[in-house]
Parts: C-alpha cells; sequence; structure tokens
C-alpha cells in the first residue's frame, strides 16, 4: 500500500475547488477565498487509512500561458488521484467535465515512465455548490462516468455547509489506496485475471483439507486473519445465503466453492468495497499492481559467515500438514500429479525432473515424505531466500500467523564454536564427495538414496549433484548432504571446499583413479581441519594396484586417516548404508581425533544406535500413515 497519497484539485474557474480545501482545513466556510490553496499536508494520524495525505490546488486557466501548461502536466503526473470540480449550479461547468476529464487522461498518459510510474491515476468527479440547488446533477453525470473508465465515482458536495466535504477526500484516498482498476472490469461487468489468480491463490492457500471448499472453520479463520475477528454462525450463514441465491456452485456441502468465493469479491467491488478485497490480497502479500511484494517473499534474516540455515520444528509440521493436504492417495508420496497441484500456488514449477535424483523416491519414482522434507531440507542449506520465497508462496506466516516466513528458518552458531563446544545443535551436514571421472560418484549418492546401480539407471539423464536423506548417530536423526564435485582440479573453489566433512572416492578396478584423491587431499585437505573419507569404490570388481607411489592403504596410514571404505552399489538389494553413517558422525565430531575414529568401539555405538532409532522411526512412520 503506498506510504502516502497526493491529491489534486482541477476544475473551470470559480467552481470552489479552493473553497473545498479551505473548508476541510478549517472545518468552516472561509468569509474569504483565495486565488489559489497552498499545498497542504494532513498528518497521517488524523486520516481514516492512517496515510499523510497532500492536497494540491490546481487554479487558472489550463491554456493560458506554455508555463501554466507545463504545470498543469507535472500536477497531474504527480498526482495519485484528481478529483475534477464542477458547480451543480452551472450547466456550461457541467457540461466540460467530459473536456477537463479528456484533458487529464491524455496527459497522464503523455506523462513519461519515471513521471506516472506505470499506472493509471483515478479520477473523481466533485460536484460542488449542492447547497444551491434541489435537485442532483447525477442524470447529467453518468453518461459522463461511464465514458471515462478511470472515473471511479461521483460525490457531490457543498464546501459552504460542509456538506460531503470530509467523505469527498475519504473517497479520494480510498480511490489512491484501493484502486478498482486493477481489480474490475467495469465494462464486462466482472473481475480481471490478473485478480482472479491472486484471489485463486489466496483460496488454495486457505483451504486447509485442500477439499475445493472453504468450510466453516477454514472461513473463520480467513475472516480472523484478514480482519482480526471471526465471523458469527449466522453471519457465516447470511454469507453463504447471498452466493446461494445469486450463483450455481458457489456454496457446495455447505462450505464456499472457489466460484463463491469470486462472488463475493465481485459483490463486495459492485458495491463500492474494495477495501475489503485490498485488505485480504494485501495481508497475502500483494501490492498495488497484484505482485507479491519483496517485503514479503524475501523478509530480512541476519546470516553471519560460518554459519548455515535450517528448518526448524514448526517449518517441518508445516511442511508436513502441507504434504497431508496433497497426498491425495494417502500412499504417503507424490505422485506428479500431486506436486502439480501442490504448486499451483507458485508462479513457476520449482523442481525439476532433478529432484527425482536427489531426494528419495518410491517403486514409481514418486518423491516420498521423507524426500520432500529432504528437499525442502537441501533448499534451505544452499539457497535461504529461495525457501523464503517458497514459504511465502505457500502462505507459512499467514496460517501460522507469523511476522514473515523468516521465523520457519533458524541460522546456526559458527562452526569455530562447535569445535571449541565440542558439541553441534546443528541437523544439516554437509559432505562433499571428490573424486576422478568415473570414479563412482554418482552411484555413491543414488546409493544413499537406497537405489542400486539398476535402479538407479543413467545418471546422466536429468543428473543432479547433490544427495540428501537422513541418517542416525546416537539415535539423533540427522541430514546428510552429499554434493559431488566436478572433478577439475585446477578449478576447485571455495564453496567446492567448504562443508563439514570430504568423502575422496577412488574406483579400485582403474590404476589412475587414486592419484587425483591423493592431489586433491594434500593440495587441499592436509592442514585443514575437515575430517576426511576415503572410499574405495566399486569392490564388487577385482582390485588392482594403483600408479600412484603409495598404495591407498599407505598413504591413508602414512596421513592418519581411516583406512579406505570398500563401497558398491551393485548389488541386488539397496546398497548398505553404514558408510554414511560414519560420514555424519565425522561431519558431527570432527574435533576427535582419526584415532579414535580408527575406534571400532566407536563405530560400533553410532552403527547401532542408528539401527536402533532407524527401526523406530519406520515404526513411528508407519504408524503416522495408519492416523492420517
Amino acid at each position: 500500500m503506498r506510504k502516502d497519497v497526493r491529491i489534486l484539485l482541477v476544475g473551470e474557474p470559480k467552481v470552489g475547488k479552493t473553497s473545498l480545501i479551505m473548508s476541510l482545513v478549517s472545518e468552516e466556510f472561509p468569509d474569504e477565498v483565495p486565488l489559489r490553496a497552498e499545498e497542504i499536508t494532513i498528518p497521517a494520524d488524523v486520516t481514516p487509512e492512517r496515510v499523510p495525505t497532500h492536497i494540491v490546488d490546481y487554479s487558472g486557466n489550463y491554456a493560458h500561458t506554455n508555463t501554466h501548461k507545463h504545470t498543469h502536466t507535472q500536477s497531474i503526473c504527480l498526482a495519485n488521484v484528481i478529483c475534477i470540480v464542477y458547480s451543480v449550479n452551472n450547466k456550461k461547468s457541467i457540461e466540460k467535465v467530459s473536456l477537463v476529464s479528456l484533458s487529464a487522461v491524455n496527459q497522464i498518459h503523455n506523462c513519461s515512465i519515471d513521471e506516472w510510474l506505470l499506472f493509471r491515476v483515478p479520477l473523481i468527479l466533485v460536484g460542488n455548490k449542492s447547497d444551491l440547488v434541489e435537485h442532483s446533477s447525477m442524470e447529467t453525470i453518468l453518461p459522463i462516468m461511464n465514458q471515462y473508465q478511470d472515473i471511479e465515482t461521483c460525490v457531490e458536495c457543498s464546501a459552504k455547509n460542509l456538506k460531503n466535504i470530509s467523505e469527498l477526500f475519504y473517497y479520494a484516498q480510498k480511490a489512491v489506496l484501493h484502486p478498482t482498476g486493477p481489480l474490475y472490469c467495469p465494462e464486462e461487468k466482472e473481475l480481471k485475471p490478473s485478480c482472479i489468480k491472486s484471489l485463486t491463490r489466496i483460496f488454495k492457500v486457505s483451504d486447509l483439507d485442500n477439499d475445493g471448499i472453504l468450510n466453516d472453520n477454514e472461513l473463520n479463520f480467513f475472516q480472523r486473519t484478514c480482519f482480526n475477528t471471526p465471523l458469527a454462525p449466522q453471519a457465516l450463514e447470511d454469507v453463504k445465503n447471498v452466493v446461494r441465491r445469486n450463483m450455481t456452485d458457489g456454496v457446495k456441502d455447505n462450505g464456499l466453492s472457489l466460484k463463491g468465493f469470486l462472488f463475493l469479491h465481485t459483490l463486495f467491488i459492485q458495491r463500492g468495497r474494495h477495501e475489503t478485497t485490498w485488505t485480504v490480497l494485501r495481508r497475502f502479500g500483494y501490492d498495488d499492481d497484484l505482485e507479491l511484494t519483496q517485503e514479503y517473499l524475501f523478509p530480512m534474516i541476519k546470516m553471519p559467515p560460518d554459519c548455515t540455515t535450517e528448518l526448524n520444528h514448526n517449518a517441518y509440521l508445516f511442511l508436513q500438514s502441507v504434504f497431508d493436504k496433497h497426498d491425495k492417495d494417502r500412499d504417503c508420496a507424490l505422485s506428479p500429479e500431486e506436486v502439480k497441484d501442490l504448486f499451483k500456488v507458485f508462479p513457476y514449477m520449482p523442481w525439476g525432473p532433478d529432484v527425482n535424483h536427489t531426494v528419495g523416491t518410491n517403486e514409481q519414482g514418486w518423491i516420498t515424505y521423507q524426500g520432500y522434507l529432504s528437499q525442502w531440507t537441501l533448499t534451505t542449506y544452499l539457497d535461504v531466500q529461495r525457501s523464503l520465497e517458497y514459504f511465502g508462496y505457500l502462505g507459512y506466516s499467514i496460517i501460522y500467523e507469523q511476522e514473515s516466513q523468516a521465523a520457519a528458518i533458524t541460522v546456526t552458531r559458527n562452526k569455530r564454536i562447535d569445535l571449541q563446544k565440542k558439541q553441534t545443535q546443528r541437523s544439516v551436514f554437509r559432505c562433499n564427495v571428490l573424486g576422478d571421472r568415473g570414479s563412482g560418484k554418482s552411484g555413491f549418492l543414488q546409493a544413499f538414496l537406497g537405489k542400486n546401480l539398476q535402479v538407479s539407471g543413467n545418471y546422466e539423464d536429468h543428473k543432479s549433484f547433490y544427495a540428501i536423506s537422513t541418517t542416525y548417530v546416537y539415535g539423533q536423526e540427522k541430514y546428510l548432504l552429499l554434493h559431488e564435485v566436478m572433478p577439475d582440479f585446477d578449478f576447485l573453489s571455495e564453496a567446492d571446499l567448504a562443508c563439514d566433512v570430504v568423502c575422496l572416492v577412488y574406483d579400485i578396478n582403474n590404476p589412475s583413479s587414486f592419484e587425483y584423491c591423493a592431489k586433491v587431499y594434500k593440495q587441499y585437505f592436509i592442514d585443514s581441519k575437515t575430517p576426511c573419507v576415503v572410499v574405495a569404490a566399486k569392490s564388487d570388481l577385482h582390485e588392482v594396484r594403483q600408479h600412484y607411489s603409495l598404495s591407498p592403504h599407505e598413504f591413508c596410514r602414512k596421513h592418519k586417516l581411516h583406512p579406505p571404505q570398500p563401497f558398491t552399489c551393485s548389488v541386488t538389494d539397496a546398497p548398505n548404508k553404514d558408510i554414511y553413517t560414519r560420514i555424519t558422525t565425522m561431519a558431527m565430531y570432527p574435533h576427535m581425533a582419526q584415532a579414535d575414529l580408527k575406534n571400532s568401539t566407536f563405530w560400533l555405538r553410532a552403527s547401532v544406535g542408528a539401527t536402533v532409532f532407524a527401526v523406530l522411526g519406520f515404526a513411528m512412520y508407519r504408524a503416522l500413515i495408519k492416523q492420517r
């Protein structure tokens, strides 16, 4: 909504423009009226809409001099609303309203983009001196109003007896702050497409169970969210009865359908209550152009260096409710149609086909509940601004009654503090996977998602460089994010190196494969505090001697690394996930010496904890499915 309003009064000489302003300010008719009133500003705290209002009096003949012409054009371009004043007792004045309207409209559209900001200026017709006649001028004015769609309304008033003076300037404010133009097409007598699109999104966000109907609870929640007060039961019934009487299918199963919801807003606008529709639109983040504002989509969030971003508990509860809302067949997975339905409130599809190689899917290739949460976790970790935007489209701050969707985000503390305290509060850990081409990195990522070589198939088809899922360490559920780094040794960036743990992958069947891992370690990680693990991939194949001067085991022993971990995804069942538990553990406890990590008892405790809680987690998950 605009932060101020600029009202310009134009009209023929002696129609009372200056008197109207003087009467408004002094609340009495002036004894002496100057040729022109100075610009006045009404403070925000005394205006109905609580915004400062500037009122400008334009007096003088429009065509007397070039200076007048320039001043008139400039005044129009700076105005937010133009009040065209005529005298109801002067027929000539009324007849000239059409010429003044046309002149104003033409000059508006001749203004530059910078001057006019690409938004039409509403016009209000003001019939002054109503105290001098006993009849209304509306019959004469209506054809003019029908001729110019920019004309919002007509107000008859009297500066002398103060009739409708406050109302005049209230309507002028209203025309700016709650414009009809973006919402409604008077010629067609229907909502504009952009308005329908915005209200449709609002309906879908408010339809908490996604049944296509706003039931009484949802209507009450909507009413309380937008207007800070619930509807009484009788008021609810009255609203639905109005819709029933006026349109078919507006009310279904005693709830308001989308058709009925749109009809109500059409009715509000037709009855001059478009501020009601604007209140709804602005509560859901829309600006005067019916675009979601930058402030709504991208709220400020402080991000200190060496910190990460994660979703908090309420955010996951919200995401669970969104999943439940769209998982129509209750199979704990989202089919392509269900995913499409979920993102109907977005202006674009945020997930590409690579998501199926990034998170867990079921046998049909549909994103599972756990995969769905993992994808949101990934987005929040990698690009928190994008995550805030997505939560904005879903209406998180509205449904959870928060100031903004930034309330869904936790910014973790600096990693140095974790190292000093030898404990971490983080839930998401990043493992950068490095290795030469063909070493098995992609298979390593896909195996983490439970996909063996046969299931994952061709990695190059919608390839993803990320894989994320949950692991359990000492009974704690954590997210492990694997990032496959491109093997261009000379072009490794800080982002390629910034992580919680490094995984160096080599192919035991390729004699040249390990050399890359050794070089990367010695150049980038030998003096780093980042834990490293070496993975001997394709362990189902014959192991050959590496061309590097040291064997992988000798290299690890020399640099006090854990021995190479054998791994293969060429198995009949889902690949073994113990190695991912180890990687997560190393990320969680980077302060532990490598000697401690070699201790078999340490790994046994971590793995047993993971197994026990994985079983418990699965049991709880199954119970959740039954409840839903």
